[in-house]
């Protein structure tokens, strides 16, 4: 079954640039660990944007976050110097 729908939750990053996909969404979208997923991060409190790639889920629920991304996510954003 196809996730269609957009789904957004809070996590903390885990050991290993990954993240957790809470139950309740796994089970309430039947996702399987097959489903490619389209994935947008975004640090709390950091004016750094939202951050897209896609990824698949491991059987644990969790997704790996690439190094690129966090990269982007923990630079700093460019200064205007007028």
């Amino acid at each position: 079954m196809p996730l269609t729908q957009k789904v957004a939750f809070k996590t903390m990053l885990q050991r290993g640039n990954r993240v957790q996909v809470p139950k309740l969404v796994r089970w309430q979208f039947k996702m399987e660990t097959d489903q490619v997923l389209k994935v947008g991060v975004n640090a709390i409190d950091m004016w750094t944007g939202w951050q897209f790639f896609y990824a698949k889920m491991g059987k644990d629920g969790r997704v790996l976050i690439p190094k690129l991304t966090l990269a982007l996510l923990r630079s700093e954003p460019c200064r205007l110097w007028m």
